[in-house]
């Protein structure tokens, strides 16, 4: 039986070696920065869940649903209210797929994997180090294991019958990360080394939470 963890496993670990995950992993992430992170997120859980949502894919689990989580967190943390962070093209470009595949359940839940099990599972750490509300990372502890469980089952179910649709997608999925992880990186990097263009000029708060 096909196994959606295995198969995904080095793709995974690509997106866990990127800087950014270091940088979101220190306790000292610029508070601007991961307010911009945020909001990149929540465009790309926004598409996802209203077709996810469309499709009947959160029947059993409504509490998965984070679109709406991870943008209060944005808000508490972003302070310039008349300028909106930067969408970055990883996000537009994954926009674009996920409006492609609409109508294609397998295919969705395919992100909904990447996305919500990863919240359940490494998000819980991610929560510990990072500024702000942390409603993106906080589930209702009973809910955490049963939904673990419907959603390994659900993907892997779908990956057995359909897995040359399912496959492509999660790997997809995880690419994207990688790439806005790339683009925070490159965001962070700026913030030093560009003093009269520097995106989060005057922003930095170390050894603030």
């Amino acid at each position: 039986m096909l196994d959606i963890k295995e198969l995904t496993m080095e793709h995974h670990k690509d997106a866990e070696r990127q800087g950014f995950v270091k940088i979101l992993m220190s306790g000292n992430i610029d508070h601007k920065l991961y307010a911009t992170y945020l909001y990149n997120q929540a465009q790309c859980y926004a598409v996802l869940e209203k077709y996810g949502l469309h499709n009947s894919l959160f029947r059993d689990t409504p509490g998965l649903l984070r679109a709406e989580h991870i943008h209060y967190d944005y808000r508490a943390l972003w302070t310039d209210i008349g300028a909106p962070p930067e969408v970055t093209q990883s996000t537009k470009d994954y926009i674009a797929h996920i409006e492609s595949i609409q109508d294609e359940a397998m295919k969705l839940y395919a992100h909904i994997y990447v996305r919500h099990m990863g919240d359940l599972s490494g998000g819980q750490m991610i929560m510990k180090k990072t500024p702000g509300p942390n409603r993106y990372y906080k589930f209702k502890h009973k809910e955490v294991g049963d939904y673990k469980r419907i959603v390994r089952e659900t993907i892997n179910s779908y990956l057995n019958v359909y897995e040359h649709s399912v496959l492509p997608e999660a790997t997809f999925c995880f690419e994207s990360a990688t790439k806005l992880f790339k683009e925070m990186k490159e965001l962070d990097d700026l913030s030093y080394r560009d003093t009269e263009n520097d995106p989060f000029k005057g922003t930095k708060m170390e050894g603030k939470d």
